[in-house]
């Protein structure tokens, strides 16, 4: 089985402290399905650690009007 790449790891590296940009909406977009709910840490391959923070930042990105609740 091939193990998915984290997605925020940069050089192998976790970045300190853990943050993800909300206003990085391409990012976030690659981490919502179609519906827009937030993908599962199995389908995005990322740690526990990253996934609080990427949840974080969709809730942020939606509040602030940058992403949408729910797509049609």
């Amino acid at each position: 089985m091939v193990q998915k790449k984290d997605p925020l790891m940069v050089d192998g590296q976790r970045p300190r402290p853990m943050f993800v940009d909300y206003k990085n909406v391409e990012l976030l977009k690659k981490l919502t399905s179609r519906q827009g709910k937030i993908l599962s840490r199995r389908k995005s391959g990322c740690s526990a650690v990253s996934q609080h923070a990427i949840a974080n930042a969709i809730k942020r990105a939606r509040f602030m009007a940058l992403l949408p609740y729910v797509t049609d």
